[in-house]
This record gives structure tokens, sequence and C-alpha cells, in this order.
């Protein structure tokens, strides 16, 4: 995974500012550059007398444009002036024109905040998330509502929810190589979720499985080792976010998701545990696109 090139979208309110700011930690430890997009609606071309309403409304967007690129700009003056870019995008759909942006400026990864209507320190997915999670050809990072006000200094690890199947490898192979470039451990989790029921055949069962996802963590790993350090857990609970919680965590975690095995191929495309991940986490969380 390359951390080259790291897109910011933003927008003027304190889950702009957390998506932001995430990006702009994750650039500085990566030695990257950083683009803070904005992206407005686009100005219709209309006949006529409705001309002059045109243009006060273009005037009006682009006045608002200025304004919100202005406030990233207060945001990351800690960063190298000339590792940052402001740029301004029409398009109708906010997530829709950073997955167009993304592709024009060959962005490595696209960050945003959490929508609205969550509390502090859980990830809700928007519009412009849902967008982006069905669509992004590069990974799309996603912060926890009131990031800005409690971000740790630097990352710390990273974690990634292992599950053997298409793509595991690719998976695994790129979350080592953010952890190589970000110069932190990786931790490779399997979530085990059970009914909690006592049931003999059940329990036996559930054996079987923690052994399996033993010996599938403990294969996964061992390719790596070599060039970085890897931890494996297995997390077990009666839902995702039990098991999630039943994990210690340090405040520079980062947790990465790989995409669905039946989304497009080099796209983001979210499956259900994947959602179940995102709701239950108090981390950021950063979700793959599909490799083969």
């Amino acid at each position: 995974m390359r951390l080259d090139n790291v897109l910011s979208g933003f927008v003027a309110e304190p889950r702009g500012r957390d998506g932001l700011l995430l990006a702009a930690l994750l650039t500085r430890q990566a030695g990257g550059r950083l683009t803070v997009a904005t992206v407005q609606p686009p100005a219709r071309t209309v006949p006529g007398p409705a001309r002059a309403e045109e243009s006060a409304w273009r005037a009006y967007l682009d006045e608002q444009a200025e304004a919100t690129l202005a406030r990233a700009r207060q945001e990351v003056d800690d960063l190298p002036g000339g590792d940052v870019d402001y740029v301004v995008h029409s398009h109708k759909g906010s997530g829709r024109g950073l997955v167009e942006l993304a592709r024009e400026r060959g962005a490595d990864v696209v960050v945003i905040g959490s929508a609205a209507g969550v509390s502090r320190g859980r990830i809700a997915v928007g519009s412009t998330a849902d967008q982006l999670l069905h669509a992004s050809p590069v990974p799309v990072l996603l912060a926890p509502r009131g990031y800005a006000d409690a971000r740790p200094e630097a990352f710390e690890r990273i974690t990634l929810a292992y599950r053997r199947g298409p793509g595991a490898d690719a998976a695994v192979a790129s979350a080592a190589q953010a952890a190589v470039r970000l110069d932190v451990p990786l931790r490779l989790v399997t979530l085990l979720v059970s009914s909690g029921r006592r049931v003999k055949a059940e329990q036996d069962m559930l054996d079987r499985l923690r052994d399996l996802a033993c010996a599938d963590l403990a294969a996964a790993a061992e390719g790596h080792r070599g060039r970085l350090p890897v931890e494996v857990e297995v997390l077990e609970g009666r839902t995702v976010a039990q098991a999630l919680r039943a994990a210690s965590w340090r405040t520079g975690d980062l947790l990465v998701c790989a995409s669905s095995s039946s989304g497009p191929l080099r796209r983001v495309f979210l499956g259900d545990t994947s959602v179940k991940i995102i709701r239950a986490a108090s981390r950021p969380v950063m979700i793959l696109t599909r490799q083969q």
C-alpha cells in the first residue's frame, strides 16, 4: 500500500476537522503529500435572464469554497507548505466527487470524518462515506467523531481484521506495507462470534474454529515477521462489537479491513462484517480495495 498521496475531503464542520487532522497525521508520519479538497455542487448553465441569478450563485459557491479552504489551512498550518494542496471540485455528490478526484490526482487513500448522529469515538456512515465505500478506487480511511480533540501524537500500531479467503493474502501484504511505512508493528486479529450457549456440539465446533483461526493467523504472519513485529490474536464474543472490545487498544491504533470478495476488483466494497466493524470500532478504520 502506498501512502505518498493522501486526499482529505473537508467540510467546515467538526467532522471535517476530524478527517483532516487524521489525514494530516497520516501524511506527516508517512512522509507523503496531502491534498485537501472541498466538493461543491456544480453551477448550472441556464439561458436568458436567469443567467444573472446563475452568476450570483457561482459567486456564492466560490466564496463558500474559499472560506472552507481557509478554515482548512488554519488546521494544518504545522505541515510544510509545499506538501499541501488545496482544491475545489464540483460534483452533485460529495462522495462521488471525491472518487472522481482520487482518480484525477492519483490519490493513494481518501480520508473523511464520521457522519453526525453517533457518540464520540464512534463512526457513522453517511451519504459521503457510503458513496466512497462502494466505489472508491483507493482505500478509504474514516475518523471517529471527535477524533481531532483526542488525536494521538502518532500512529502506534496497525491492526488488520483477518479472515482467510480470497484476497486475504493481499490484505495482509497491504497492511504490512503500511506498517513498514509508518514504522509501527502489525497485529492480525480474527473475530470469532458465537452464541455463547454451552451446548457440547457448539462448544466442539467453536474449539475447532478457534484452532483453525490460530493456524490461519500464524501462517498469515509468518511471511512478514522478518521485516516488522507481527502479533496475532483471536477475539471472541457474541457479537462483532463484543469481540472487538475483548482486545486491548492503543490510543494510536489504526484498524484495517478488507473489502468484500463479492465486490468489483480494485474498488472498495463493504461486506456485512466490515459494516459491523466500522460501527463498533473506537479507532480510525481503513477499508482496503478488493484485490485478487
